[in-house]
């Protein structure tokens, strides 16, 4: 059995073949197109050549950016660059036989589907998920249920306060966890340490170009214990603790699972923050909450696009 993964980004069209195993056969990437019809000529070539090359698809999973309908697959809400797909049915678009079954879902969900199906959430029926990356993004599992909200935009847990009079967010809000633990909020502070002049590692490589100054760098120089990086990150680190025990204390999750290229920082960020999330949560719930590193790592979003063929439904 092989299923198609479509995963519809800002920048970047990613589209595989999927086994049952939930590994990518064959894959294809591509500029995400600037208009519809550009997006639905390009969708359609990258698909009939999976076709040719692995077969048939069984069934077809996408997930994108925004609110989408899982019952129509109708792009309800879709801001940015992809607005041309709002109002549309992604069944309709993709070029495949009518009884192969599509599904699609947002980005976040269609991630933790993949962990349901094939990572780190098998066999759990309650997890919460972030996907720690350039921005924040969420989802949850209840009662083995991907939950989805009145309008289907539960889950969006990157936007929940943890600074009431914290920065401005991109939503509209101020203080979102997005603004003080992402890949954009660990650059920003280190950015403005290096321009304040700061006795940094940081500010001696990019005092003239700070904006080169990326999270990696930051965590690297915080790894090899550089004073401002290490503040940096740890302010950071312990925003992120604190959000994912309010999170524990609203959901009770069997765990907690952190994707996401950020969380590609292993150790150095999960033995900090497990410490500070269990000083956080002990005392009520009185047992430690596992936080657990996303298994379907392959950061294409294929293998979680394709899983929503395969995940449980309301």
């Amino acid at each position: 059995m092989v299923i198609l993964g479509i995963d519809i980004g800002g920048n970047q069209l990613r589209a595989g073949m999927v086994d049952g195993e939930g590994a990518t056969l064959a894959s294809r990437t591509i500029q995400t197109p600037a208009d519809l019809d550009t997006f639905v000529a390009s969708l359609r070539e990258v698909i009939r050549w999976l076709v040719e090359t692995s077969g048939m698809p069984a069934g077809a999973g996408v997930g994108c950016k925004g609110v989408i309908d899982p019952e129509s697959t109708m792009v309800e809400q879709l801001p940015g660059t992809l607005h041309y797909l709002q109002g549309l049915r992604i069944s309709e678009v993709l070029p495949l036989p009518a009884d192969v079954p599509v599904f699609a879902d947002n980005d976040a969900r269609a991630a933790l589907s993949g962990e349901v199906v094939w990572g780190a959430a098998r066999d759990l029926r309650d997890v919460v998920m972030l996907n720690l990356s350039s921005t924040v993004g969420g989802a949850a599992l209840i009662d083995g249920k991907l939950m989805r909200g009145s309008r289907g935009m539960a889950g969006m847990l990157g936007h929940i306060t943890v600074e009431p009079d914290g920065a401005i967010c991109a939503c509209g809000n101020r203080g979102c966890l997005q603004t003080v633990f992402s890949a954009q909020a660990i650059e920003s502070e280190a950015w403005a340490a290096v321009h304040r002049g700061c006795d940094s590692v940081l500010t001696r490589l990019f005092r003239e170009q700070p904006q080169l100054a990326t999270y990696r760098t930051v965590l690297g120089a915080a790894g090899e214990g550089d004073a401002v990086a290490g503040a940096v990150v740890d302010r950071a680190t312990r925003r992120l603790g604190a959000a994912i025990a309010g999170l524990i204390h609203i959901f009770d999750p069997e765990a907690v699972i952190l994707g996401g290229y950020v969380a590609d920082a292993g150790r150095d960020l999960f033995e900090p923050l497990e410490q500070d999330v269990w000083d956080r949560s002990r005392v009520l719930l009185g047992r430690e909450v596992p936080l657990l590193r996303a298994q379907i790592a392959d950061g294409s979003g294929i293998a979680g696009a394709a899983a929503l063929v395969m995940a449980p439904r309301p």
